[in-house]
């Protein structure tokens, strides 16, 4: 697929990844990887369990006798803010992540922004008014960017090559799994008339948070993290125990720990010096940060919001009231989204990037104009008591169908295509800048949606339908492939082939050293110092 996103990307000869597809040893018969790969689950990829609960459950808290009667009907701006306090909250923190995630290491990241996010699950369980109840949500909000920057980029960190982009597709899918959980909990407390109706789900908030606390630790730290703290031997052997499991084992890891250690050192010497300067500092930089900044614009302007958290607005604006009605539909599309972010990720090995995005932004702009025509047809239906059962049919269709348009792109491959898009040391930042920009956009149209649904009703749609019409051109004119690759390979696939085939030259030196070497000292681990020399192990990066 064309247009200038494709045109110029600097890669050079892929000398892991071709490694890495020859190892016909699948992932669940490497017993190191398989227990890897089961701990990822509960600690990373169970992160946005958090912001899925959260969204659904004031989705569907909003239709709850008891929240309403509790905060006294918010209405307006002060329903826009209770649910937008989470994205506020997260934009808060977002400066300090990159700082805590390259001083402590990416699991006391996750495990510090969890504790913070239980401490404000119980503040919102047990509030005593709207004020408290917002300030909870900030709370939590505040925690959820550290865990996510760090999970997401210690799946990718950690993961072997063959089966990373499939691991950061994942990453999102919890998100659905969270949402059918709180809609699950919604709709048993639905018949608790007092207030532990409402209460009960906010304090079971806390679950997930609880989860990576727990087994946070029972993970490896990432060992890209570990080199640049000179911890070079601690990062050799998690690359041993989890990639080495194949019959080229140690050949891999040394070509692969060679090639990390030589890309983190060319990465300090030319595009980073640890400070947020550095995302303007060259024309490459550049277009990752306009890329990262848009596409955290277009996860949260593409519409969903209207879904995730108005749901119960949008329905009751064609006629559908009935609180009962309303909790099954949350419950179906939640687990229709999770059908749908599932298959999208197991399709991210065969299907190409710009290719992927590009369908998703086209049907999503489809999919809106004609959710905007059969809501016009059912509103006007409704208002002159005739209501349209054919466009309320259209519209409810339409909703379901706007869950694989999305998943497409902006679920599945956001994080697999921002790490792979971000050089090891500023993707803390790269990702945090995406963050910043999603959260705002999130506490935008969270706070502005209840006011637009209220004052122009449909009309409000056509909005989305003029931006979603923009990020098709974005997305065709500005979007590289990034396909086929590992981390190491992407690093500079901005700053031009040069620095890419230096990078690459550590790893080409180990593999042909391996092949050439007819007195089988090629084949000792580089833990004893024999294979690329001791600089391999114990070079200093700064």
């Amino acid at each position: 697929m064309g247009g200038a996103g494709a045109s110029d990307v600097g890669l050079s000869d892929p000398v892991i990844s071709r490694l890495a597809r020859e190892d016909p040893i699948p992932w669940y018969k490497k017993p190191n990887l398989r227990f890897l790969y089961f701990m990822l689950f509960p600690t990373c990829m169970g992160i946005e369990l958090t912001s899925g609960f959260d969204s659904q459950m004031i989705n569907a808290l909003q239709i709850l006798e008891s929240w309403i009667k509790y905060f006294d009907n918010p209405q307006g701006a002060l329903k826009g803010i209770i649910s937008a306090a989470y994205s506020l909250g997260a934009v808060l923190s977002l400066p300090l992540v990159p700082i805590i995630n390259d001083r402590f290491g990416r699991r006391w990241s996750i495990a510090l922004g969890s504790m913070c996010m239980i401490v404000g699950a119980l503040i919102q369980g047990f509030s005593q008014h709207v004020g408290m109840y917002i300030v909870a949500r900030m709370i939590l909000g505040f925690g959820i960017p550290t865990c996510i920057v760090s999970g997401s980029s210690l799946i990718g960190e950690l993961a072997y090559p063959k089966e990373r982009p499939v691991l950061t597709s994942l990453f999102n899918v919890s998100y659905f799994v969270g949402q059918i959980v709180a809609a699950g909990i919604v709709f048993g407390t639905n018949s608790i008339a007092s207030n532990w109706g409402w209460r009960i789900p906010s304090l079971l908030q806390i679950c997930p948070s609880l989860l990576q606390l727990t087994f946070v630790f029972f993970i490896p730290e990432s060992p890209r993290w570990l080199i640049t703290k000179d911890r070079t031997q601690e990062a050799h052997d998690i690359l041993k125990k989890y990639h080495g499991e194949m019959e080229r084992g140690e050949e891999f890891v040394a070509a692969e720990f060679a090639q990390m250690q030589a890309v983190i050192r060319l990465e300090y010497e030319v595009v980073s010096k640890s400070s947020w300067t550095d995302l303007f500092r060259t024309a490459g930089m550049r277009k990752r940060l306009l890329i990262s900044s848009m596409l955290g614009l277009f996860t949260q302007w593409s519409g969903n919001t209207l879904i995730s958290y108005f749901l119960g607005d949008l329905l009751k604006m064609i006629g559908y009231t009935e609180t009962t009605f309303i909790q099954k539909i949350n419950v179906s599309i939640a687990c229709w989204s999770l059908v749908c972010g599932v298959t999208v990720s197991l399709l991210v090995t065969r299907i190409r990037r710009r290719v992927m995005y590009m369908a998703c932004t086209i049907s999503l702009l489809l999919c809106y104009v004609a959710w905007t025509i059969s809501m016009e047809r059912a509103m006007h239906g409704k208002a002159i008591g005739k209501p349209n059962n054919g466009a309320n049919i259209a519209t409810l269709f339409f909703i379901y169908m706007y869950s694989p348009c999305y998943n497409l792109g902006y679920n599945a491959l956001t994080y697999t295509y921002m790490v792979e898009m971000w050089p090891y040391s500023e993707r803390s930042r790269g990702i945090a800048i995406f963050q910043l920009f999603g959260r705002l956009a999130g506490f935008f149209t969270t706070f502005v949606n209840p006011i637009g649904l209220k004052n122009v009703g449909w009309k409000y749609l056509i909005s989305y339908c003029c931006w979603l019409a923009f990020e098709v051109v974005f997305v065709y004119f500005m979007f590289p492939e990034t396909m086929g690759r590992t981390l190491e390979e992407l690093t500079f696939m901005f700053e031009g082939k040069e620095l890419q085939d230096q990078a690459n030259a550590a790893a080409e030196k180990v593999v042909n050293h391996a092949q050439h070497d007819t007195t089988g000292l090629g084949r000792r681990s580089t833990t004893d110092n024999k294979l690329g020399g001791t600089a391999d192990v114990k070079e200093h990066v700064p």
